[in-house]
């Protein structure tokens, strides 16, 4: 395996644990939203882009350029979407009490 596609995986599952972590600390659905869409776009990428570079010129790599430029269309219109629904539905941002 390629040097660069394991720095481009680890870096990758760096960013998808951050992610993780953000969603189990953070307070309400807005703050978890904005930390995963940035998170999950960035730790997908670069995962994708490791395992792109793994398969060399073949149909995967093809599949996987699929794969990627619809995460790339559709990550922010789900984050939006989500954000959207939850204004909708009535919840209030977090707001720090002032003591």
């Amino acid at each position: 395996m390629s040097l660069i596609a394991i720095v481009l995986i680890l870096a990758g599952l760096f960013f998808l644990i951050v992610a993780a972590i953000g969603m189990l600390r953070l307070p309400d659905v807005f703050t978890r939203s904005h930390a995963l869409s940035l998170t999950d776009s960035l730790g997908a990428f670069l995962v994708l882009a490791g395992l792109a570079i793994y398969q060399g010129f073949s149909l995967n790599l093809l599949k996987i350029l699929v794969v990627l430029a619809l995460l790339y269309l559709l990550n922010p219109v789900i984050s939006h979407a989500t954000i959207r629904a939850a204004l909708r539905s009535g919840l209030k941002p977090w707001v720090r009490e002032q003591p």
